[in-house]
Formats: C-alpha cells, sequence, structure tokens
C-alpha cells in the first residue's frame, strides 16, 4: 500500500467529513420540512382514506405506484452500472462508482414505500408473510426486491470497508470520538494485509456478479406483474426488456446529475473530468437507442394491431395525454442523443441538461404506462361519476412524492459525510498499479 497516496487522498477528502457549511444545513432543513409535509399528506390519507387521493375503484394506480417503478428502476441502473465497471475494471468508474453503489441502495430503500401508500389496510400487511401465495406475482416481488436489497447492501458494505480502515488508522482525521468508533467498528479489523485485500477484492467480484443478475430479475418481474395481466397496454412480451431498458436509461441520467452537483460543490474537477461525462453520456446515448426502439415497438404494435382497446389507449395518449407523450417518448430520446452524439454540444454542461431531461421523461414514461391504462377499461362503465373515471393527483400524493425525493437526498448527503465521495480505496488501488507498472 503507498501510504503517503492514502495519506494525500485522505487529507483531501476528510475537510467534507470534519466540516459542515451552512449550505449543507439550509439543504438539509430543506429537505426536513419537505418530509415533515410529506409526513403530514400520510396523515391525512391514513385518517381520511384514499378518498384525499386521485385514486377510485378503476384507477387504482396512481402517482405511488409510478414512483415505485422509477426508484425501482433508478436502483437497478446503479447496481449494473456499478456492477458492469467493476467486473470490467474500468479504470475511469473509481471517481464515480460511489455515486452510483448509493443511488442502488437509496433507491432500493425508498422505492418499496410507496407500495405502502396503496395498502388501505396497513394492518393486514402482515398476512404477505405469513401466508404467501407463491403463484402471486406480488409474492414475486417481494421475495425479488428483498433479496436485492439485501445484495447491494452487502456490495456497498464491503465497498466501504477499506475506507472505513482508512479513516480510523488517519490520525489527522477531527472528528468526534463515536465517529471514531463506528469506523472502528465497521472496517472489521481490516488491517489491509495481503489476504485481506484478496478476500475483499474477491468478495465484491462476486457479488458485482449477483447484483447484475439479481437487478435484472427484479426489474423483469416488476414488469411481468403488468405483463400477466389481461389489462390494455400492459398484456405485452416485450414490457420484461423494454422495463429494464427504461430502467437503465433512467438511472444513467441520475447519475450524471449527482456527478455534476458533486464536481461543482466540493471542486471534483481532477477527479471526474470531461472524459467521465462523455464516457456516462455515450452509455446513455446508446440505451436511449434502445429505449427509443422499444418504444417505438410496443406502440406500433398496438396502433396496427387489431385489438380494439388497445386502439382506444393509442388515441387516449394521443389526445388526453399528447404533450406528455411527446416528452417522455420524442424529446426525452432525441435530445441525449443529438447532445452526446455531436461533438459540437458535446460539453458537461450539456450533457447535465440532457441528462435532466432524460430523469423527467422517464418518469413520464412510467406515468404513462399506468395511468392512461387503467382509465381504458374493458367494460363499458356506467351509473359512475365522471370525474371519477380519470385520474388527477392530489397535493397528499404529491406531497409524499416529494417527500420521497427529499429522503433520497438527505439520505444520500448523511452517507456522504460518513464517507468520502470519491472512494478512497479505489484511488489508491489506481495509483498502487501505476507504481507497480513503473
Amino acid at each position: 500500500m503507498n501510504n503517503s497516496k492514502v495519506d494525500q487522498l485522505l487529507k483531501e477528502f476528510t475537510p467534507e467529513l470534519e466540516n459542515t457549511s451552512k449550505s449543507w444545513y439550509f439543504i438539509f432543513l430543506i429537505c426536513i420540512l419537505i418530509f415533515a409535509f410529506g409526513i403530514y399528506g400520510l396523515v391525512t390519507q391514513i385518517t381520511e382514506g384514499h378518498i384525499v387521493t386521485g385514486m377510485r375503484d378503476h384507477v387504482v394506480w396512481g402517482v405511488y405506484i409510478v414512483n415505485f417503478i422509477f426508484f425501482m428502476g433508478l436502483s437497478y441502473a446503479g447496481a449494473l452500472i456499478s456492477g458492469v465497471l467493476h467486473l470490467f475494471k474500468s479504470e475511469w468508474r473509481k471517481p464515480i462508482i460511489r455515486m452510483s453503489e448509493l443511488i442502488t441502495v437509496i433507491s432500493l430503500v425508498i422505492g418499496p414505500v410507496f407500495i405502502l401508500f396503496c395498502i388501505g389496510r396497513l394492518d393486514r400487511l402482515h398476512y404477505l408473510i405469513i401466508y404467501p401465495r407463491i403463484q402471486s406475482p406480488i409474492t414475486w416481488d417481494v421475495i425479488a426486491i428483498s433479496t436485492d436489497i439485501i445484495g447491494c447492501f452487502i456490495f456497498l458494505y464491503l465497498s466501504f470497508i477499506e475506507d472505513f480502515a482508512y479513516l480510523r488508522d488517519y490520525k489527522n482525521l477531527n472528528v468526534k470520538p463515536w465517529r471514531k468508533k463506528i469506523y472502528r467498528i465497521l472496517s472489521l479489523g481490516y488491517k489491509g494485509t495481503i489476504i485481506q485485500k484478496a478476500r475483499i477484492k474477491r468478495s465484491k467480484n462476486i457479488m458485482a456478479a449477483m447484483i447484475i443478475a439479481i437487478a435484472i430479475i427484479v426489474y423483469s418481474v416488476l414488469a411481468w406483474i403488468f405483463g400477466v395481466t389481461l389489462q390494455p397496454g400492459w398484456h405485452s412480451t416485450i414490457f420484461g426488456p423494454y422495463f429494464v431498458i427504461a430502467a437503465v436509461y433512467s438511472g444513467t441520467g441520475l447519475l450524471i446529475i449527482i456527478m455534476w452537483i458533486y464536481r461543482e460543490i466540493y471542486h471534483l474537477e481532477e477527479y471526474i473530468t470531461l472524459k467521465h461525462f462523455v464516457n456516462i453520456g455515450t452509455l446513455l446515448l446508446i440505451v436511449g437507442a434502445f429505449y427509443g426502439y422499444f418504444t417505438f415497438s410496443d406502440y406500433l404494435t398496438k396502433w396496427y394491431g387489431s385489438v380494439k382497446m388497445d386502439k382506444k389507449l393509442i388515441d387516449a395518449l394521443f389526445t388526453n395525454y399528447y404533450g406528455l407523450f411527446i416528452l417522455a417518448n420524442y424529446v426525452g430520446v432525441l435530445v441525449p442523443i443529438v447532445v452526446v452524439g455531436f461533438r459540437r454540444f458535446r460539453n458537461i454542461r450539456n450533457i447535465t441538461i440532457s441528462a435532466v431531461i432524460t430523469v423527467i421523461a422517464l418518469w413520464v414514461n412510467r406515468f404513462l404506462i399506468v395511468v392512461p391504462t387503467l382509465e381504458t377499461p374493458y367494460i363499458p362503465i356506467q351509473d359512475t361519476r365522471s370525474e371519477w373515471l380519470t385520474y388527477s393527483s392530489t397535493w397528499v400524493e404529491w406531497s409524499l412524492t416529494m417527500a420521497g425525493v427529499a429522503v433520497f437526498c438527505m439520505l444520500f448527503m448523511l452517507a456522504t459525510k460518513l464517507v468520502p465521495i470519491v472512494s478512497i480505496s479505489e484511488l489508491a488501488e489506481e495509483n498502487e498499479r501505476g507504481l507497480m507498472r513503473e
């Protein structure tokens, strides 16, 4: 181990762990206030029932399910990117891989919570565990998500152990005694021996391969829950790969946004360069092309098919949801392709803007999959109030949605106060390889 390099990295990155700026507290306070407003919305929903939401007997799912699909997609993308980059040992991954790992774990924590908001009788939730039915796709989802959470937490922890040990042994670290005690406990006695390094490396390789496979299975199961129904717009064999590609697309966009934020705040220009944005942007372009292809294939077969209700759904998308449809399936695909594909537009600012558009477009895409479909029933609806036939989200749903985003930000901010946002162990390993080659 090149201790001088490690000491240099620790000296550079530990000030962010030791000192907290007023702007950090301000942003965190805003997130707490948003979260508190979400709690107020949740209390309102629990006391008054689902009548305070836009969900009705015919449109039984809304923004909550959209958020669930979206956050689970982000987690899958983070797992895939971090796992693939780790297995292929891409050297340029080192400054950004921790961001990808944190996206995976934090999204996995937040996403399933939105399912709970759809349940009218939370007191019966335990029946799903006590009396599981393997024939039910919901049971598949519970098993898959639980396995994914465990696997991703293990992978994240393995990537943290070496940094915990560095922080434990760094004598110039000026933090509270309880922080040092945490580093000592979480480092598990790691001393950086050859055997320990080999075991950590082997374990990370195994977990990287596992989380890629698990993530694919999890999001495929989520897609199958839609696909095995006879609902117009959902009964499609393409939903499995379509959901997986869309998930990678949105997660890649979010990774670019987080890269830009931390690059600007912590002045990481030396570590997160234009090369990283171009490389991840290229991934965004490739995945966006596949996403556009799957989207075109899905809607083309519905449009020219002989199924009456599918054609009715398409008509609704092009009339009631025309603007959202264009944003999700045209703007969200073409902008990243143009920005990354043409050298004259390929800079950090433009790539980040295209990533923001991508994330928004993919959330809208999930919305268009869920809501318009439920507004297009097979059986004609009679003797029902017209306003109950369509879905319109309420402040309660949006308060909980924003609370989910706030919790994501808070957990990310807290994680980067525990360990550096850039993995010291990864950068130290890169330096060691360079010395060995010399």
